[in-house]
């Protein structure tokens, strides 16, 4: 018994012999601060544990495709209620008209949104302070004639009066570009000559109301504006970025913010057009401040791109050729789509002040305009 138990002693001996060197190398290094010991390993183990804590949260986070994966998943499996739903005569005609203003602005929004980082990454900002006057007085008239040489729709004005604004233009300037630039570029003005072949001066009228309106509302900035109101989207910097990365990452920005209202106002036209009735049409245009109310409501509510509204307006032939020209000036400047993409552009509180303001002094612009050339 005495032999079996003597050997049994080493084996169990060995591990304390193991267990001591381990125990001898840890009190080695804190020797020096014997205190910060046990402070050290809760500090390890935080660490340890925040490393996988992130990854779960960047793994499940929500992106651009997992949710379209997911809307494509519910259309898939629900295919069946949603033909039910979009048979009705009512969703017909609202997926006409939500279809129509997107097709019809897409173009025109990518051109802006091209032109805004173009302006963004290639032009120098002291290229608008050498072009525009240093007085705002005189910039705003400038800076509404350059609207002319643009051709582009609402959705093209806005990102880049944003990208203007950002460079350093005088808000009371970009202000002015912005509503001028849909209503008396070539292309429009070429349209409405198309669309009123027997009253030609319709062209003048509207070209002189858009720019008076946008002159005025610039010089209303000026005296009455303030920068607060301003809550530009935050671009992030393109240091260390060639000029081909920082374009294209400009435009992916601008396409999704600026995309993604314009959904949201074509949606809302489409609504309150395929509810509103038509009966309301014709009983207000027999009223002639009526007539000018109910086509500048329509106006805002429609929200037609202003190389098509022309179109619309003519159509209108139970109307005046003064509710007419209310249509064509209130519509490129404030609707509903445009709505939506200036409080993504400029901010919410913008938007909520420059739209009542900018409704009311294009309906005066269009009466006034009216009144002396129709």
């Amino acid at each position: 018994m005495a032999i079996t138990t003597e050997p049994a002693a080493p084996t169990t001996e060995t591990p304390p012999s193991t267990e001591t060197p381990r125990q001898s190398a840890v009190p080695a290094t804190p020797e020096t601060s014997a205190p910060p010991d046990p402070q050290a390993k809760p500090d390890a183990a935080p660490s340890k544990s925040d490393a996988p804590a992130k990854e779960p949260k960047d793994g499940w986070q929500l992106n651009s495709p997992l949710v379209l994966t997911m809307v494509l998943l519910v259309v898939v499996l629900a295919q069946g209620p949603i033909r039910q739903a979009l048979s009705a005569p009512v969703m017909q005609s609202w997926m006409t008209v939500f279809v129509a203003v997107v097709v019809q602005a897409l173009p025109f929004l990518v051109l802006g949104v091209l032109l805004s980082a173009g302006i963004a990454v290639f032009v120098p900002a002291t290229f608008f302070a050498r072009a525009l006057p240093k007085n705002p007085v005189l910039a705003v008239p400038i800076a509404g004639m350059a609207g002319a040489i643009l051709p582009g729709c609402e959705c093209a004005s806005v990102p880049v009066a944003g990208a203007l604004v950002r460079r350093g233009v005088t808000p009371a300037a970009a202000i002015a570009f912005l509503l001028s630039a849909p209503a008396i570029n070539p292309i429009v003005l070429t349209a409405t000559a198309v669309a009123f072949p027997r009253n030609p001066e319709m062209v003048l009228a509207r070209f002189a109301g858009s720019l008076l309106v946008a002159c005025v509302m610039g010089w209303l900035w000026t005296r009455l504006g303030r920068t607060d109101w301003l809550r530009l989207a935050a671009h992030e910097p393109h240091e260390g970025e060639t000029k081909g990365a920082a374009f294209w990452g400009s435009v992916r920005h601008d396409v999704m913010q600026a995309g993604g209202f314009l959904v949201l106002g074509a949606m809302s036209a489409a609504t309150l057009k395929a509810v509103a009735p038509a009966s309301w049409l014709r009983t207000a245009a027999d009223n002639p401040v009526v007539a000018i109310l109910a086509l500048s409501i329509l106006a805002v509510l429609l929200s037609i791109c202003s190389e098509a509204d022309a179109f619309v307006a003519a159509s209108l032939t139970q109307f005046s050729l003064t509710a007419k020209l209310a249509f064509l000036v209130v519509g490129p400047m404030i609707d509903l789509k445009l709505f939506a993409m200036q409080a993504g552009t400029f901010g919410r509180g913008f938007a909520l002040r420059f739209a009542p303001a900018t409704f009311v002094l294009a309906i005066a612009g269009a009466v006034v305009t009216g009144a002396v050339l129709l």
